[in-house]
């Protein structure tokens, strides 16, 4: 099990989204995380399959791509063409997600899938054989810069134990509220996928990505 640092594009300067990206893999960061939100599924709207494709032009980052859309298997094909490396779709956004991770895995990416926190994690437990990554929203998807809740720490042990007795190599993502007073708690818990947004994109990026880089290399380096 390799641990990874996904900094949020939701939080980046897009202004200055070429330089800020260099100065990520300066810092070490091999992934980016890349929220898509359709103002249905969540109550907010963000980029998508254009601005995927042209910051793809400028960035050998690996594209972790978050759905956040009502039946995402319309767009799969776009959203592969565009760069994306790996694809996270929701479980409660899918009608039938059997077939949305087997659209996925037939673009030869990686697949991933999300639920929210009130989500039981049971649901996830039939689609172990197909997925190569889940993702914890450990914050009501949406927005950015909201505060951790508690309840995902127990809610990552517990997945993270589905995924050691199904023998399978499956990577655990969390996104929400991790900074600085939570990144341990995450990483303890089981996860080895850190989403960071704002604690990441702030004061010098440099430095911040370098320091949230060197706790998460740590583990590999245990």
């Amino acid at each position: 099990m390799r641990y990874t640092l996904s900094p949020s594009m939701l939080s980046a300067d897009f202004a200055k989204i070429g330089e800020q990206f260099g100065i990520l893999a300066e810092a070490g960061v091999r992934w980016i995380h890349i929220d898509v939100m359709d103002g249905a599924f969540v109550p907010n709207l963000s980029i998508g399959v254009p601005e995927i494709k042209s910051i793809r032009k400028c960035s050998s980052l690996f594209f972790d791509v978050h759905l956040m859309i009502n039946e995402p298997i319309r767009y799969i094909d776009a959203f592969a063409d565009a760069g994306a490396e790996m694809i996270t779709v929701h479980y409660e956004a899918c009608s039938d997600l059997h077939a949305t991770l087997a659209k996925i895995r037939e673009r030869g990416i990686k697949c991933a899938v999300s639920i929210k926190p009130k989500t039981s994690v049971d649901v996830l437990k039939e689609y172990l054989d197909e997925i190569d990554m889940i993702l914890v929203m450990s914050v009501e998807p949406g927005f950015g810069g909201q505060s951790y809740i508690p309840e995902s720490t127990e809610r990552l042990a517990a997945i993270r134990k589905m995924i050691t007795e199904s023998g399978r190599e499956i990577d655990l993502e969390v996104d929400g509220g991790v900074n600085a007073k939570t990144i341990e708690t995450v990483l303890d818990a089981g996860a080895n996928v850190i989403v960071a947004g704002s604690a990441v994109f702030k004061d010098d990026l440099y430095e911040t990505a370098k320091h949230f880089n060197e706790i998460v290399e740590a583990r590999n380096n245990a």
